[in-house]
């Protein structure tokens, strides 16, 4: 991780994004997808890079046992406070922990920001190690397409400087952000080969917005617990589907660890 990212997340901007806006339809998703997945409580669970602990509190709510890793201080600080919940500084590349030690391993953020493909493998790789035979890695990535859909839908795809940004990482990976560092963008058919050359060859994909965080009042349905659920389900319905895939701002690829 560059210092530019550090220096981004270490003002604190990270806590509140999937707490609110728009931000809580990936979470919600995150966790209906998760909970139908995961092993049962009280599992090992390690959250790497889990950032203050949004997805680390209600997994200890629901009774797991969790172990939060992640390379920010002030990340690691904030989580700390959560009862239940041990968190400790970390890197996806370097986990330490044993191997074979941990019932399920969530890397929900750490690839946003390995540039570089072997940095990538690397880290599914230790999730590799790190999980027992039979155990669960679930791993985020952001879609190549979201920058463009992102930029038209918040009104910046207007400034030139914003939309080249866009295209760039629409055609080669990298988005650059205004605020100085870099995450990479993949699309959905990469992710199973990086899987693969770190030993999962089988994974499932799942869409976690599709066309849902485009839409104009996407937070007053999330707003609204009757209509939130309903879009939760809609999404659910379609969250496989090969052509859709691309379509979410955030694709999550599950897979299980063979013996």
């Amino acid at each position: 991780m560059t210092q530019a990212v550090h220096a981004y997340y270490e003002q604190g901007r990270e806590h509140d994004r999937l707490r609110e806006g728009r931000g809580r339809l990936e979470f919600w998703r995150t966790q209906d997808v998760l909970r139908r997945l995961l092993p049962p409580p009280p599992a090992r669970v390690l959250d790497v890079g889990g950032g203050t602990g949004v997805h680390a509190e209600w997994l200890g709510a629901d009774g797991y046992e969790v172990e939060l890793l992640d390379p920010i201080p002030l990340h690691v600080e904030r989580a700390s406070r959560m009862a239940g919940l041990t968190a400790r500084l970390g890197d996806a590349r370097r986990l330490p922990v044993p191997d074979a030690s941990v019932d399920a391993v969530l890397l929900l953020g750490p690839l946003y920001h390995l540039t570089d493909r072997a940095d990538r493998v690397r880290a599914l790789a230790e999730a590799r190690r790190a999980v027992r035979p039979g155990g669960l890695v679930a791993a985020a990535t952001i879609n190549r397409y979201a920058a463009v859909h992102d930029t038209v839908y918040l009104g910046a795809y207007l400034d030139e400087p914003q939309r080249q940004a866009a295209h760039a990482a629409l055609a080669e990976g990298i988005m650059s952000s205004p605020r100085g560092f870099s995450a990479y963008l993949h699309d959905p058919g990469e992710v199973p080969g990086e899987f693969a050359d770190a030993g999962f060859p089988d994974v499932r994909q799942y869409g976690l917005e599709g066309a849902f965080w485009l839409y104009g009042d996407v937070n007053d349905w999330l707003d609204d617990p009757q209509r939130r659920q309903l879009m939760l389900d809609a999404q659910r319905s379609v969250e496989s589907v090969p052509s859709l895939l691309g379509i979410s701002g955030h694709l999550l690829t599950v897979t299980r660890r063979d013996g």
